[in-house]
This record gives structure tokens, C-alpha cells and sequence, in this order.
């Protein structure tokens, strides 16, 4: 395609006629020639906001894109809302595959329920793979926000689900044709189909309505990360019992194989959270079908503990996601 902003011919009809999902609480959305969307709120809301890139992988980079921001929204105890989306598409991008994108984004939209409210799409040499940046805008209760800095010494540390599931996914749909010639195609399936567990909004909302302390979606930078960064933000230290952190065992093989650090692997799906009676919300959530583990303390101080048994060690400061030692292009 020809560098520069998508003709409207083609925006109207693989961009637009994509987008169906509707929200009431959208004044102003997506239209040709509309440079910002509106959002009316109901007394006592507020607006939050996030913002992510996907650039990691090429396969399913729009559902992974509303994804990963919805479940940010979602952390801060938030109501989705909309997103808009900045897609940067190299030269050689055809009309079908806008198209294809655009769809699996509206897929990834109409199961969160939010609606695309607007953005820009653009032909650039400055890219080599597409890039997709999504703007999320949800509402919340004023009393109900949730923030990462919430944590309190003495209340329980909790995920859901498992580490790594969206880093596994991944590497799975990328890597399809080496990983085959190593394991059967049944346990590549198995690992392919973790994006059915990206979503942390269920998790999220009943943990808001429990009373959780803090709450933190473990993305780029794996479980190591989000750590670091719920026990910088609270100021609080941590005692975390490393066999307690939950892991699938494709996670595990597919990290051998490649030589990764599963807890160092980008995690979206696994939401990191703090609690009074942690084991009391463990149980609320597997009762609602969503696996859940205490897997440690938030600690007076600032040491940052990692226990294995008799060994211990301590927790690092964030560092590049095992993902990027892989070739995804």
C-alpha cells in the first residue's frame, strides 16, 4: 500500500464496517474525518484510562491489544468502556489483512463489551510489522477505585490462573512448526489455546466487590515484574513462596525448549493481587471458577523475598520480557 493515512474508501470498508459493538455511553465515536471521540459519565464516576502497545507479536495483535488494555482497565476496578486504537501498518500490508485485524479487534471488543471509538490507521516506512497502541477509557466508582499501590504489610499475595499463559500462547501460534517436531500436536494445541484465559475481568470485578487492596494485570516483564512493581508502588516489602506460584506444565517445557525464564515471561490472564483474608478470596474465586493461589505475604521493610524451601533469594528489578529473546517475525 502506498504510504500515508488509509483512503477512506478502504477505512469505510475494512475499518469501519467492522465495528459493531456499541456502548450508551459513547456520545462521539469512530467517523471519517472525527479527530476525537465523547464519553458522558453518571454522577459519582469517573473516567480511567490506559494505554498499551502490542509489538511483540504479528498473529492476533488487535485481540491482544484490546486485551491487555481492558484487563489494565479492569485492575483499577473499572468498567470498560472504549478503546482507540493507533495502527502503524508497513508498506507491504494488504487490504485483507486490515481487514482480518480489524475483525479479530471487533471480536476481541464485542466479548469485553467495549466499543472502538476512534484512532488513526497509517502506512509508514517506519515500521516493519504492524504496531498497534490502544487508548482504553472505562468508568469506575470514585469509591470504588483500585490502584497497584494499595498493598499493606501483613495482607495476602494472590494470583489467578497461571504465569505465563500469554507468553506460552504466543510462542505457540509463532513457533507452531519447530515446536511439533519436539512435542506432540496435542500439547501445541493445548498451549496455542491459553488465549481463552487472557481476560481478567470476571477476577477482577469479584475481587472489587470483595474488598481487595490492590490489584495488578501481569503482563510484559512476567510474575518477577509485577512483583517488583506492586512492591514499589505500595512500599512495602515481600515473602514470596516461589513452589506456590502457579505455572502450566507447557509453560514450563516450552520455557526449557527455548531457554526462557517462565517468571520473567509476559503473563497477561494472571492478575496479581493483595488482600485481608487472601485465602477466604483464593476461595470465593476458584468457587466461581477462576483458579487462584496465595503464593506469599506483603512484608514491612523494603527486602523483597524469594523462598524455595531452604533457599532464598531476592526479587530484581523488572528486566526485558523473555519474549523478546525469540524471533516472532
Amino acid at each position: 500500500m502506498k504510504v500515508g493515512k488509509i483512503s477512506e474508501t478502504i477505512l469505510k470498508r475494512s475499518i469501519f464496517k467492522q465495528i459493531r459493538t456499541k456502548r450508551d455511553e459513547v456520545l462521539l465515536g469512530a467517523g471519517v474525518g472525527e479527530d476525537c471521540a465523547a464519553m458522558k459519565l453518571g454522577p459519582g464516576e469517573v473516567f480511567v484510562i490506559s494505554t498499551d502497545p502490542i509489538t511483540g507479536t504479528v498473529k492476533d495483535a488487535g485481540a491482544l491489544a484490546v486485551q491487555v488494555t481492558v484487563n489494565d482497565l479492569a485492575s483499577s476496578g473499572a468498567e470498560p468502556v472504549g478503546v482507540m486504537l493507533t495502527v502503524l501498518l508497513p508498506e507491504e500490508i494488504t487490504e485483507e489483512d486490515i481487514k482480518k485485524m480489524m475483525s479479530q479487534t471487533e471480536e476481541a471488543c464485542a466479548k469485553a463489551n467495549v466499543q472502538v471509538m476512534g484512532g488513526h490507521t497509517e502506512v509508514t516506512k517506519a515500521v516493519n510489522q504492524p504496531v498497534i497502541s490502544v487508548t482504553g477509557v472505562g468508568k469506575a466508582r470514585e469509591d470504588r477505585l483500585i490502584s497497584t499501590a494499595g498493598a499493606k504489610p501483613g495482607q495476602d499475595i494472590l494470583v489467578t490462573k497461571w504465569i505465563g499463559i500469554e507468553g506460552t500462547s504466543i510462542i505457540a501460534k509463532e513457533k507452531e512448526e519447530e515446536l511439533l517436531t519436539r512435542f506432540s500436536g496435542s500439547f501445541v494445541e493445548t498451549a496455542k489455546g491459553f488465549d481463552q484465559y487472557l481476560s481478567v475481568l470476571p477476577e477482577a470485578k469479584l475481587a472489587g466487590e470483595f474488598g481487595v487492596s490492590a490489584m495488578h494485570d501481569v503482563t510484559e516483564g512476567g510474575i518477577y515484574g509485577a512483583l517488583w512493581e506492586l512492591a514499589e508502588a505500595s512500599g512495602i516489602g515481600l515473602e514470596i513462596d516461589l513452589k506456590s506460584i502457579p505455572i502450566r506444565q507447557e509453560t514450563v517445557e516450552i520455557c526449557e525448549y527455548f531457554g526462557l525464564n517462565p517468571y520473567y515471561l509476559i503473563s497477561s490472564g494472571c492478575m496479581l493481587m493483595a488482600a485481608d483474608r487472601g485465602h477466604d478470596l483464593a476461595r470465593e474465586l476458584v468457587r466461581a471458577g477462576i483458579p487462584a493461589a496465595v503464593i506469599g505475604k506483603a512484608a514491612e521493610g523494603k527486602a523483597r523475598r524469594i523462598l524455595n524451601g531452604e533457599e532464598e533469594t531476592f526479587l530484581e528489578r523488572p528486566r526485558t520480557d523473555e519474549l523478546y529473546k525469540i524471533d516472532l517475525g
